[in-house]
Parts: C-alpha cells; sequence; structure tokens
C-alpha cells in the first residue's frame, strides 16, 4: 500500500429545516483542460492500468501543479471535493528521477486528500475514473510534512504517473421513489444531499422496515460486493442522530452481511439508491433507530485491505 497517512476532514452536519423532500444535489459544470506544458516531453509513463511506473529523461521543475490525461477514461467524472477515489500512483523526485512512493492510495474523498496532497487533488479535479493522469507538483502543492516525509525541498518539485481506478459518487443521485407507507420517517437534504430525519409521532414498526428513497441506475449490489455508503441513524426515541458518516467526514465500506441493521437491505440495491430503514430495538428498554443510506458505489477488489 502506499505509504500516505490518511486524512479525515471532520464535517458537521447541516443545519436543516423541516421541508419537502429535496431533490437531489446539483452537479456544477467540470470541464477538464490539460496544461500546455513541454515538461512532459521528459517524462514516460509505463506499467499496466492500476500499476504505473515513471521515469524521467532530464530534471523536472514547476511553480504550478501542472498536467496531462495520458489516456481519458470514460467512467464518472471528479466534480466535487466531497467524492471519494481511489487510484495507483507512481511519484518520484523531479530532480533525481528517484521513486519516492508507489502503490494505491485510501478510499477518501478529494477533501482529505487536499489536506497534505492539495496538488494531488488538484490533478484528479474534473478527471474521470480509468484515466492515466501525468502530472508535476511543486513543494508548495504538498504540506511541509508530506514534503519532508519525501525529501522534496521547498524548490523542487515531484512527478507522477496516477491510474484513477475508482470515483464514487458524492452522494445518492437517483430517481426520486413514491412511497406511501404511514408512519414512515420523512427525510430532507441539504444541497450537498446531507440527510435529516423526521420522526413521525407514531409507535416505531415492529418488524425492520424498508423503503427506497431514490432508485439509482447503477450496478447491482450482490452478495460478494463491499459497498460505499454514506449513512446516518437516528433513535426513534429522543429522536437525536446517533451516528453519521456524514458527520464523521469518511464513508463507510459496508458487505450485505455485516452487523448494520441496514446491511441485508443493500443486497439487490443499486448504485446511486437512497435507502430508508427503520430497526426495531434490539433488546428491551432500547429504542427502534431508523437509518437513511446512500448508496455511493461498489469498492474495487484491489482496495481490499
Amino acid at each position: 500500500m502506499l505509504r500516505i497517512p490518511a486524512v479525515i476532514a471532520v464535517l458537521g452536519l447541516s443545519a436543516l429545516t423541516l421541508a419537502a423532500c429535496a431533490s437531489a444535489p446539483g452537479i456544477a459544470s467540470c470541464d477538464r483542460v490539460d496544461s500546455d506544458s513541454s515538461i512532459f516531453d521528459v517524462v514516460h509513463a509505463s506499467g499496466g492500468f492500476g500499476t504505473p511506473e515513471t521515469t524521467l529523461n532530464a530534471p523536472v521543475n514547476v511553480d504550478k501543479t501542472t498536467f496531462t490525461d495520458e489516456t481519458v477514461g470514460d467512467g464518472r467524472r471528479v466534480t466535487s471535493d466531497a467524492q471519494d477515489v481511489f487510484f495507483s500512483v507512481s511519484i518520484v523526485d523531479g530532480a533525481s528521477g528517484k521513486a519516492v512512493a508507489a502503490g494505491s492510495g485510501q478510499i477518501q474523498s478529494l477533501t482529505a486528500w487536499r489536506e497534505n496532497y492539495a496538488g494531488l487533488a488538484d490533478a484528479m479535479m474534473c478527471a474521470t475514473e480509468g484515466s492515466r493522469i501525468v502530472a508535476a507538483i511543486p513543494a508548495s502543492g504538498l504540506s511541509e510534512q508530506a514534503a519532508q516525509s519525501w525529501g522534496i525541498g521547498a524548490d523542487q518539485s515531484i512527478v507522477m504517473t496516477l491510474d484513477l481506478t475508482k470515483v464514487y459518487l458524492a452522494a445518492a443521485d437517483g430517481a426520486s421513489q413514491y412511497n406511501d407507507r404511514r408512519g414512515m420517517p420523512s427525510v430532507v437534504l441539504a444541497p450537498d444531499g446531507r440527510p435529516g430525519v423526521i420522526i413521525p409521532d407514531a409507535t416505531a414498526p415492529a418488524e425492520l422496515t424498508a423503503e427506497t428513497l431514490k432508485k439509482g441506475t447503477g450496478a447491482e449490489i450482490t452478495a460478494k460486493d463491499t459497498v460505499r455508503v454514506q449513512y446516518t441513524a437516528v433513535d426513534w426515541t429522543t429522536r437525536k442522530v446517533t451516528s453519521s458518516t456524514w458527520e464523521d467526514g469518511a464513508s463507510q465500506a459496508v458487505t450485505t452481511d455485516s452487523q448494520l441493521p441496514f446491511a441485508g437491505q443493500l443486497l439487490g440495491a443499486t448504485v446511486g439508491s437512497q435507502l430508508l430503514v427503520v430497526a426495531p430495538a434490539a433488546s428491551a428498554g432500547a429504542a427502534a433507530t431508523a437509518y437513511v443510506v446512500d448508496i455511493l458505489g461498489i469498492d474495487p477488489v484491489a482496495a481490499a485491505g
């Protein structure tokens, strides 16, 4: 694995007002324009997709992040820092051509990468899944800690070949579905897709109950898949959020047989969907819990471990 520390940005749950169910968050236009630079004449990217290698024919030094797409993928586009990405990368010292890092990064959002590796995040913005990106990044595009750990001086640069293996949704983007079951919670969405849950003045269902709030058009979840989700859990009695990946600042990988009460409901659902699941009290004296689950994507096998 690539020796890059995980960086988690803690995001507070936005205040939500009582309102009708909101539509999916808008996606801004995102134009991908390669840098016009002759430095790429001396950079050689090789290796199969997912195992990139980088070599230099001459030293490279830049004063701003510069990139080109050697291969343009046809997958999902990165349009927001909130999106998780998974990639493999080969990074060399721009002065010596010596390897400084290689391997696969953690699955995390561009926001998280940007804290210490802003240049990497800049190089991936507006790129598409399946792309091979060649980039040169100055020390100013790295945190001081990151630059020091790689032995990059303040006036030096790194050069990298990055294979963008996976791009996830920022939030469920499926079509809204009609549900008329009485006594179920209502869900309102912040502009970025974060859900708020309104518990009704009613007794919680005695059995696990699920509804599809949004129907995605992505791949169908199977029992073999590891699913990338964002979710919010609300105590039916206190009406308080008991856990939230949105609030924690990181999505979660879930299998359909995990211990989370909503896990089994992922089976057969599609990427881009949003589920509302109410789980009855697990023990006497406990309360039922309402979960809103956004299915962002399926983790590639290469990301396991």
